[in-house]
């Protein structure tokens, strides 16, 4: 097999090697397929910045402007992250950029860390970006960053339909499963700049949680629930998702803390806690509350899996199998403990009616969701989020 990959490696533009024979590739067979490098004559090149006067707002990195990495979490900071935490955090899932020019064309050049590869999962999701435009908050899909197979390098045209004149709204999304080492905008030379679109309210949504958190297993950067939703609410989203590494770990609570008046923090991690649900969320909303006992905080337990769906076929007890049973009932049961304690700012959502009755469809492998089930998430998240959201207006005091 490892021969027969590296042959194929070799052939390259001819094509794949199949017993013996060689096989085109599909963009020998569909023009359409063509990768096609961008014309970079005529285009000034950016880099986004958090600076104040930007004009490529960047949007999801919260220390950014004191490393000026891409990276979720700060840098040197004194406590024992995992090994897993550490690298996932060097993918920039939730990541945005925000600008707004009459430029006819958007071409975006970057440099990953990584190929975005994965067995289960688009690599225009994995390891590319993808561009909304529009107007104000009416921005709608455009494209995806295209690049060959192993290749670290893109340089993709997103946008040219500009006038030269109009002035648009852009959004531009980060790979959800990959690193990025640099990033450059390109745009008409002479183009105007406007200020980026502002946040309806520019505090923050922190949410932390596993690999569905993360993005696993959208087709493009923009189908993440998260995403979905910042266009929707007009909001930032501060992604702490953690592939497989969402255990409810006390430092991931203490690096929230350092978070400055977030709106809102989503716990969102039991499809990672196995069966420590129990041990990890009393003392992760402890830590929480310590540092902040007003700020809302909406546990969420986990979506549906397919599993489940043949598990209700074949009983009349519990719609959920044991064992999420009993770490619903975790959940359920530290958001009961803190509204007797009085806590007025706690909120709960069971996350196994946000797929809906059809939730075995919704998943790329039983577990991920496609690009259906992340709108499905957004669709009945929305209405949550925004009645949570409309108690805490910025500068008014905390939810009575």
């Amino acid at each position: 097999m490892k021969k027969l990959l590296l042959a194929a490696a070799v052939l390259g533009v001819t094509g794949i090697m199949t017993a013996g024979e060689v096989l085109p590739k599909i963009e020998d067979v569909d023009k359409y397929m063509t990768i096609k490098e961008p014309d970079e004559s005529g285009l000034v090149w950016y880099k986004p910045d958090v600076a104040e006067d930007s004009p490529f707002k960047l949007i999801g990195f919260y220390w950014y402007g004191k490393d000026h990495i891409y990276n979720r979490l700060p840098q040197g900071i004194d406590l024992p992250l995992t090994d897993g935490v550490k690298y996932l955090s060097r993918h920039t899932a939730g990541g945005q950029v925000r600008f707004r020019t009459n430029s006819k064309r958007v071409v975006v050049r970057a440099k990953t860390s990584g190929f975005g590869v994965m067995n289960h999962m688009a690599q225009t999701g994995s390891g590319g970006f993808d561009l909304y435009a529009g107007d104000g908050t009416d921005q709608v899909f455009w494209r995806t960053t295209t690049y060959p197979t192993g290749e670290t390098n893109i340089n993709s045209l997103l946008f040219n339909e500009g006038d030269g004149k109009t002035m648009h709204d852009f959004t531009l999304n980060f790979p959800l499963y990959n690193g990025v080492e640099s990033l450059e905008i390109g745009v008409d030379e002479g183009a105007e700049f406007e200020t980026p679109l502002p946040f309806e309210d520019d505090r923050p949504i922190v949410i932390y949680g596993t690999s569905i958190t993360q993005g696993g297993c959208a087709s493009r950067p923009g189908s993440l629930f998260t995403n979905i939703l910042s266009r929707r609410l007009n909001r930032q989203f501060i992604n702490l998702g953690f592939s497989g590494n969402g255990r409810g770990e006390p430092e991931l609570a203490k690096i929230i803390n350092m978070i400055d008046d977030p709106a809102l923090i989503i716990l969102d991690y039991e499809a990672n806690a196995e069966t420590d649900m129990d041990k990890t969320l009393a003392p992760f909303m402890e830590i929480l509350r310590e540092h902040d006992p007003d700020v809302p905080i909406l546990i969420m337990t986990r979506i549906r899996f397919a599993s489940e769906a043949w598990f209700n076929r074949n009983t009349m007890d519990d719609p959920r199998e044991e064992r999420a049973q009993i770490r619903f009932n975790h959940q359920k049961n530290e958001y009961d403990k803190w509204v007797a304690r009085g806590d007025k700012n706690i909120y709960f959502l069971d996350g196994g009616t946000l797929l809906g009755d059809d939730y075995a469809d919704c998943t790329v492998d039983g577990i991920h969701p496609t690009d259906m089930g992340f709108f499905r998430m957004a669709d009945n998240m929305e209405p949550v989020l925004r009645d949570i959201l409309a108690k805490y207006p910025k500068n008014a005091d905390k939810a009575e």
